[in-house]
């Protein structure tokens, strides 16, 4: 009988097999065919070295791109997809393989996030920027405390589970429905991911096929959209999937053989790059909403 896992990853193996051949036919006819550069090539190992270790791939290469004007703002969301892709996939399939989770936890969280991403990104868009942004960024660092201490001795330590049940269990799904629904916010899954996680008592490592199944996932089911109606950057996409597969599989490998210590301050410095993160959008929101005032 096949495993929840195996069924995943075969999920995630055809919908591949889907989204390379759309890629293919969409090379075919794309109107800017050139080859990617190095610099290109550099952007998707850097990025996705580090969303292997949770720190998404996403904000990092719009800033990028945003920064040096290397993408047309209308072709970035598809470019991101597309280009991403491959690593996402190589992220999955390793963590699914190397990490025995929960399977009914995975499966259920992965629902969640689907089901918060549809029903609930029309209430995410209304809600204040700023207050939503603020509670994020200092809850988050709140976390990042919470680690620090830990790993100090200051706090017990627990964090070995690779399952859930009960009350934690309810928490955790209810979780990945309004992580879903934040993504319309902008507001990443991995980091908020592993951060919850780990405080509900689960090993660092439990995160990983959680939320690199549900990455890739919807990494592929947008992909393949984008490729049908060609609006994305097609040579810098092929940069990012060359040097995403790459950056992704070195960090992979070497995130699955790290101690529970190291793991968890690699929880504490994602937190930390979190809440970073969610505190200058705040200041940016705030300055945008003086300047209108």
């Amino acid at each position: 009988m096949l495993s929840i896992h195996s069924i995943v990853l075969g999920i995630i193996a055809l919908l591949t097999v889907v989204f390379l051949a759309g890629w293919w036919r969409s090379g075919k006819r794309h109107a800017d065919r050139r080859a990617p550069t190095l610099d290109e090539v550099l952007i998707g190992f850097v990025t996705n070295f580090f969303d292997a270790l949770g720190i998404g791939s996403f904000p990092t290469s719009t800033s990028i791109f945003r920064l040096r004007k290397m993408v047309p703002e209308e072709d970035i969301p598809g470019t991101l997809n597309v280009g991403h892709a491959p690593a996402a996939i190589v992220e999955a399939m390793i963590f699914l393989v190397a990490i025995a989770v929960d399977p009914v936890l995975l499966i259920a969280m992965n629902v969640g996030t689907v089901v918060g991403a549809w029903l609930g990104a029309g209430v995410v868009i209304r809600l204040p920027r700023l207050g939503l942004q603020l509670v994020l960024g200092l809850g988050t660092l709140v976390a990042a405390a919470l680690f620090v201490a830990v790993n100090l001795h200051l706090l017990p330590g627990g964090g070995a589970a690779f399952s859930l049940s009960g009350v934690p269990f309810v928490v955790a799904v209810g979780s990945s429905v309004v992580l879903g629904a934040l993504m319309a916010a902008d507001v990443g899954l991995f980091g908020p991911c592993m951060i919850i996680l780990a405080l509900l008592g689960m090993h660092p490592l439990a995160a990983f096929p959680i939320m690199m199944s549900a990455g890739a996932l919807q990494q592929l089911v947008s992909g393949i959209r984008y490729l049908r109606s060609d609006h994305y950057a097609f040579g810098t996409a092929v940069g990012l999937g060359v040097g995403g597969f790459f950056g992704a599989l070195i960090a992979a490998l070497l995130v699955k053989s790290l101690s529970i210590v190291v793991l968890r301050w690699l929880v504490a410095a994602v937190a930390l790059y979190v809440a970073a993160d969610f505190l200058m959008a705040a200041t940016g929101s705030w300055r945008e909403r003086r300047l209108r005032s």
